[in-house]
């Protein structure tokens, strides 16, 4: 028995952007449209949804959102009633605008509705339309129900989360992310791939969410080395899917124990999300396979994603991938977590607070504070 939750509608293709103009008059004539940090790249849909007679409001996100970021975007919202919310970023731009479409109809404080800090109080009223248009190949957050939010004070990232804080509307266009730095396009890369892998091994993972990640984990494993040295169309296209496909997963099975590490490793250190998901996924992946005993499932689950690694990075020798993929991202430029500001004396701290994250509650293993410390200096 299980549930499975998605958006409306996912327009996936190169060139359905276009259509987002008239999908977003269907819902009225006030646009609220959440950009990244240069303005200039969305003027393309400013200026469309202005031709279509819609009146836009924007606003930018410069960083990953934080609660104040939040609580000012809300004053500044403070006259203006929009009748549907465009995103067109990263994950960051969308957890943003999934955020400020979920708490605009809120009367409350947005601390009261968070997680973990706040008291995870139910959304007084439904969010306001969504549409959402990823800028990068990683977090999925376009078909996801929660919100990431780092609140400085605690020092941590927590969620809003709500299954109606899904978009309605999801456009999947590759032509929007090719071209993105090489950073960024490793970095939201492992993201994906481990948000297809973390699901496939998660407590919680159910037929519909086996079926996304059998399929998605080899192509995103054959498309990563092609989109971050070749920035190819078609590898684009595979990435693209891959991290849809890995939102949809999430949003039904959960995660683990990188994620559950990695909302209080960038709640600290601010480093992006999915360049602490891919150093931390291969001490993850060795840390499972030591605990899993032959003849289980979470160890037939961990021997076919580790032998999809290898098919792909390995050098011919069975269990050679997982040591060659960390080799080939740190070539390719991801940070260790010493080079994010991450020190030997954190690790005790570090490891206690991961412990208690929300992603944990999926993990196939229950780690010991020992367990964890240790995937961390593995990861250092």
């Amino acid at each position: 028995m299980f549930s499975f939750f998605s958006p409306q509608a996912i327009h996936f293709g190169r060139g359905q952007s276009a259509q987002a103009p008239s999908l977003a008059r269907a819902f009225g004539s006030n646009v609220l449209l959440v950009h990244g940090a240069n303005a200039r790249r969305a003027d393309w849909l400013v200026n469309a949804c202005t031709d279509a007679g819609m009146t836009v409001r924007t606003l930018g996100c410069q960083n990953e959102p934080s609660l104040p970021d939040i609580q000012l975007a809300l004053a500044q919202m403070k006259g203006f009633n929009p009748d549907v919310v465009i995103a067109l970023g990263g994950g960051a731009v969308i957890d943003f605008g999934k955020a400020l479409a979920a708490l605009i109809p809120c009367a409350s404080p947005p601390q009261e509705y968070l997680e973990v800090v706040g008291t995870s109080r139910p959304l007084d009223h439904a969010p306001l339309p969504l549409i959402a248009l990823p800028t990068t190949a990683g977090t999925g957050a376009e078909v996801t129900k929660n919100a990431v939010i780092t609140v400085p004070d605690h020092g941590i990232k927590v969620s809003l989360r709500d299954p109606r804080m899904i978009p309605d509307i999801a456009i999947v266009d590759a032509g929007l992310m090719q071209g993105a730095p090489r950073r960024v396009t490793l970095a939201a890369g492992l993201d994906a791939i481990t948000q297809v892998i973390e699901p496939y091994l998660s407590i919680k993972a159910n037929p519909m969410t086996d079926a996304l990640c059998l399929s998605a984990i080899p192509t995103g494993l054959g498309a990563i080395r092609d989109v971050v040295e070749n920035d190819a169309p078609a590898a684009w296209d595979d990435m693209a899917r891959v991290s849809t496909w890995g939102g949809l997963a999430l949003a039904n099975a959960g995660l683990g124990a990188v994620h559950g590490f990695a909302g209080v490793i960038g709640g600290r250190t601010n480093a992006p999300h999915g360049e602490i998901c891919g150093t931390l996924l291969p001490a993850v992946l060795a840390s499972h396979m030591r605990k899993a005993d032959a003849g289980t499932e979470v160890h037939s689950r961990l021997v076919w994603v580790l032998d999809q690694i290898d098919r792909q990075f390995g050098d011919g020798t069975d269990g050679t991938g997982l040591a060659q993929l960390k080799t080939w991202s740190r070539k390719m430029g991801l940070r260790g977590l010493a080079d994010m500001g991450v020190t030997a004396a954190d690790l005790d701290d570090i490891a206690q607070a991961s412990a208690g994250a929300s992603s944990m509650k999926g993990n196939p293993f229950v780690l010991s504070q020992s367990e964890l410390v240790g995937i961390l200096a593995d990861a250092l």
